[in-house]
């Protein structure tokens, strides 16, 4: 017992050694995530507590056990549009139980230690993916910026955008041009603060002070445009169950099919935006598996008290580290401040315009509809993985995000068909005198990843390392996409590795020292 007081006394003690880099760093999380949080539970077609109760459990609750300490959990702009449609179909009251399955699924996960599987997954699915959710949330959105709600699929949203536009008239000015006027406000703002801020303020989020500018001007002004809905009081935001009835939802087919699908996106955004906020510090690696299941913890926590689902979100959380987090600490105070706000202060929510949440949706949105991953998936891999990206965003765009997602990445395995002979992946690893070899047989494809990857993450900090792909016969674009990320973060730390192979293998990859 001793040991373990000494063991947790330690903990406490590494906690808090940077307590006031991590407490300015919450601030700026704090500050980025209250307009993020609101937004988009109100793109998933939820009242915008229910999006802050999100936040304030992924900040305290996921923030105390996560495996990527920097990470920070909330609502997701990705998730959003699988919320809009699944509470459109089934009802709000639906949502909790579905979530509390998908969150069991995610601790299942964990604890069969299959973080790495999703590791796997192509970067032309996970990016066209998020770029068909972009394109939905900014068509979502933009029937917000007119104070009215969007419609319930992307092809009816695009419709109804020139009829939107034409039935605007500044001679009479109404709710309607008073909402755009005001969502083109917390637009401009946001897009001129990224491009002119001065460096004294790099840490100010354009986001906050869009929505404060368009809140006082609405407030000020008294401005007859729809503002967002909060309750009294923090409580009244938590819907715990009532009844054994409450678990119905569950005897559906349908609804536990959508629980995986949560679940899997969910787990996939997380894994992505931990293992790319890895290559933002030189801290703490992150423990994928202890991380699917704190994820896994805080969605089934999300699903009892009636919340949004979360995963760990790339904004925020490389806001934490531009910030100068060092410890976890600075992700639970996040989720405090959060609290406190919602509990003191309900009423100053409540000014917010809807139009100035949209016009935050609508950047937000539209970052992630990044044409670069395409240019780079298509220069450096060929024309079939942008072709996976390509066809992954239309059909997300065009049906809905489970079956983009699923035929993506079916077409991920065309790429294995040249290879069908030589799919195993041979990993050895040699301890030589002055350098760590590995050693690469087979066909490096996303099938052997989870094996590299563990083999990857063995190799000495301190030691350089020979990486041997002389016997590899092919490489997909998912482990070209991996060791270039895995060579460039360890040049970045100064180790003076190699790469050697046959040339047509290593074209994609940055062999030069």
């Amino acid at each position: 017992m001793s040991a373990t007081l000494a063991a947790s006394g330690e903990e406490r003690s590494g906690l808090f050694a940077h307590f006031s880099r991590d407490f300015t760093a919450s601030i700026v999380v704090f500050l980025v995530a209250m307009p993020l949080c609101m937004g988009i539970a109100i793109a998933s077609g939820v009242p915008p507590e229910k999006g802050l109760v999100t936040g304030i459990i992924g900040g305290i609750v996921v923030g105390a056990f996560a495996g990527s300490p920097l990470q920070v959990s909330g609502p997701a702009a990705g998730l959003a549009v699988i919320v809009f449609e699944f509470v459109r179909e089934n009802g709000l009251e639906a949502l909790g139980p579905v979530l509390l399955l998908a969150g069991v699924l995610q601790l299942v996960a964990g604890a069969l230690k299959l973080g790495g599987l999703f590791r796997a997954i192509s970067p032309a699915v996970v990016h066209g993916m998020l770029a068909g959710i972009g394109a939905l949330i900014v068509i979502g959105q933009f029937h917000i910026l007119f104070d009215a709600k969007p419609l319930s699929s992307g092809i009816e949203n695009m419709a109804m955008m020139p009829a939107r536009v034409l039935g605007l008239d500044f001679s009479d000015v109404a709710a309607t041009e008073l909402a755009l006027a005001l969502g083109l406000l917390t637009i401009g703002i946001m897009i001129g603060w990224e491009k002119m801020r001065p460096k004294s303020m790099s840490l100010v989020p354009g986001a906050l002070l869009g929505v404060v500018a368009a809140t006082a001007i609405a407030w000020g002004m008294n401005l007859d445009v729809a503002r967002i809905q909060v309750p009294q009081s923090i409580g009244a935001a938590f819907a715990l169950p009532t009844s054994m009835e409450w678990f119905a939802p569950l005897a559906s087919p349908a609804l536990i099919v959508a629980a995986l699908a949560i679940a899997f996106i969910a787990s996939a955004e997380t894994l992505l935006s931990a293992a790319a906020v890895d290559r933002m510090h030189d801290g703490v690696r992150t423990k994928y598996d202890k991380e699917l299941s704190a994820q896994g913890v805080g969605n089934l926590l999300c699903g009892l008290v009636g919340a949004l689902p979360m995963t760990g979100v790339i904004v925020r959380s490389s806001a934490n580290v531009q910030a100068g987090a060092r410890t976890r600490l600075s992700t639970i105070m996040h989720g405090t401040w959060i609290l406190g706000f919602v509990a003191l202060l309900p009423w100053l929510l409540a000014e917010v315009p809807m139009a100035a949440l949209g016009g935050v949706l609508v950047v937000t949105g539209w970052k992630l509809v990044s044409l670069k991953h395409v240019r780079h998936l298509f220069n450096a891999h060929g024309i079939l993985p942008a072709a996976v990206w390509a066809v992954t965003f239309i059909l997300v765009v065009t049906t809905d995000l489970l079956t983009g997602v699923l035929v993506g990445l079916a077409l991920t395995v065309v790429e294995l068909l040249p290879h069908v002979r030589h799919l195993r992946l041979k990993v050895d690893e040699h301890d030589g005198e002055e350098e760590n070899r590995l050693e690469l047989e087979g066909a490096a494809t996303f099938l052997g990843l989870t094996r590299l990857n563990a083999a990857l993450e063995r190799q000495p900090a301190g030691r350089p390392v020979h990486l041997d792909l002389g016997k590899v016969k092919a490489m997909d674009h998912t482990t070209a996409e991996t060791l270039s990320e895995w060579i460039h973060r360890r040049r970045q730390s100064g180790h003076s590795d190699r790469v050697t192979g046959d040339a047509s293998i290593l074209r994609p990859l940055p062999v030069a020292t």
